[in-house]
């Protein structure tokens, strides 16, 4: 039974690299995206090298892709190898750039993904003063998901003195990365 599965999540990514069909690719990232939600897969996506699919495709032009490939590595960054996989292949600038995503499924599986992230190597730039100002913003969301997220973030994963600076920053900015659409 291994071996099948080895042998199919193979068969998915060598669909997703050779078709040309943009719905082929997005129905193949959303079933290696729900793949990555089961333990019992991480080993062979890591042999697979489907992190740096995700990672890879987080700069594409399709919000379906984009979005399929963050909920991918949300699911994955549970396992401590693949966590520090991502943080070696420095996965965390995509992740964070992935804030800006106006597909609202994006941004969830963005900030979760920073939380999973977070290490004391990494807090640094998990949570750096763009990223605090950021979740400053989206914990006024009407969203309330999105809300309940960011605020979680920011009290669980800053510090006082980071939340205040991006506070008081973001009273002299009008710059910013916009909400996503609901």
């Amino acid at each position: 039974m291994e071996l099948g599965r080895l042998e199919y999540l193979q068969a998915l990514v060598t669909e997703f690299q050779v078709t040309d069909s943009p719905d082929a690719k997005e129905q193949v990232l959303a079933n290696l995206a729900n793949f990555a939600y089961d333990p019992q897969n991480y080993e062979h996506l890591r042999r697979l090298q489907v992190l740096d699919l995700f990672l890879d495709t987080l700069s594409e032009d399709s919000e379906a892709l984009v979005e399929f490939a963050m909920g991918g590595l949300c699911n994955l960054c549970l396992d401590k190898a693949n966590k520090d996989y991502i943080l070696e292949a420095n996965g965390v600038e995509p992740v964070i750039n992935c804030l800006s995503s106006s597909n609202e499924e994006t941004v969830m599986s963005a900030v979760t993904t920073l939380m999973y992230l977070s290490t004391p190597q990494s807090r640094a730039q998990t949570t750096a003063l763009p990223v605090v100002e950021c979740m400053l913003r989206f914990s006024l969301s009407a969203n309330r998901r999105l809300s309940n997220l960011a605020t979680l973030f920011l009290e669980d994963y800053c510090t006082p003195l980071q939340v205040e600076e991006a506070r008081t920053l973001s009273k002299h900015t009008a710059v910013g990365i916009p909400l996503p659409k609901d």
